[in-house]
Formats: C-alpha cells, sequence, structure tokens
C-alpha cells in the first residue's frame, strides 16, 4: 500500500512532510521520500526502509521549501 501527503505553506514543509508520513507508516512501507519546491527547483529525497532513514538522509542532505509531497 502508499499513502501520498502534499503540504502547502508559507514557511518549511519538511517537518510537516516527516510527521504526516510517519501518521501514514502503518501501512507497511518499504521505502519514503519527498519532493520539495526550493529556489524554482524540485528538489527530492528518497531512502529504502521506515520512514527514520528517510529522516537520517534529510539530515546528511537538508531541503527546504514552502510546497511538497511525500
Amino acid at each position: 500500500m502508499c499513502g501520498i501527503i502534499g503540504v502547502t505553506g508559507t514557511g518549511p514543509v519538511v517537518p510537516r512532510l516527516i510527521d504526516s508520513l510517519k501518521r501514514l507508516e502503518y501501512r507497511g512501507y518499504d521505502s519514503a521520500g519527498i519532493a520539495v519546491q526550493s529556489e524554482g527547483r524540485i528538489e527530492r529525497r528518497r531512502a529504502k526502509g521506515k520512514i527514520r532513514e528517510l529522516e537520517a538522509v534529510l539530515a546528511a542532505e537538508p531541503v527546504a521549501g514552502a510546497v511538497g509531497v511525500g
């Protein structure tokens, strides 16, 4: 199964995306990722495994923006 979340706002959306993906994690993810509009580009981060693996990728390669999907 999969779950998709979209967030728009005036500030950073990554924390809200991660929180929302954690709420959907019971669906049995084998991978997760986000895509965020940042400075006119789409930046993406993804990881195999649980949301905590994605959080580790984001800690090493942060991304910021006010519009994103996960």
